[in-house]
């Protein structure tokens, strides 16, 4: 069965522009460069997400394990939404990148419209506010914001396509949150 292709509104390409030629000034600057390479990198398949569950659960009470689980379920469904449902129906083209890239990055093949990274990123970052000290949130939020835009400094999403991924992450935690609470 063929499902049919969702184009997004044309205003969408003016702000990817816009946002894309304001952030140019930042590509190129090794150190900026080196810190969203690795973030988009660590990023790839929850990586990032799944060891600071695991080790978080390793070094706590008991129920931190579940609480491990509980992400690790989540970010793999999220992951078969988002890459194997979500994305299909757009189709849209990744950002153009003419020169070589300062660091290897994999390409994916998916649609560029929603940011997986970005959408696993805001999950992972809701679901772990449950089980982290309140200290602790905003590093964990400030790494999601950093993963998240490091797919737009690398030139493999827009940033409407970070935005896609925003809501779509934002939404899939608070349903996991509701379906399946800590407790």
């Amino acid at each position: 069965m063929t499902f049919p292709r969702i184009a997004l509104p044309t205003w969408f390409d003016a702000i990817d522009r816009s946002f894309d030629a304001s952030w140019e000034r930042l590509r190129g600057i090794k150190v900026l460069d080196t810190m969203f390479y690795t973030a988009s990198e660590v990023g790839d398949f929850g990586m990032i997400w799944l060891a600071i569950g695991a080790v978080h659960a390793a070094v706590g009470a008991p129920e931190r394990t579940h609480d491990a689980i509980r992400l690790a379920a989540a970010l793999g469904l999220e992951s078969v939404l988002v890459n194997g449902g979500i994305k299909s129906l757009f189709r849209r083209e990744r950002p153009g990148w003419e020169q070589d890239r300062p660091l290897h990055l994999r390409k994916p093949r998916t649609s560029s419209f929603p940011s997986g990274h970005t959408s696993s990123a805001m999950t992972a970052a809701l679901l772990l506010s449950d089980s982290f000290p309140a200290a602790a949130r905003p590093v964990i939020w400030g790494l999601a914001a950093v993963v998240a835009f490091s797919r737009v400094h690398v030139k493999i999403h827009h940033v409407t396509d970070v935005a896609g991924g925003l809501v779509v992450g934002l939404v899939f935690g608070a349903t996991v949150r509701a379906i399946a609470p800590l407790t």
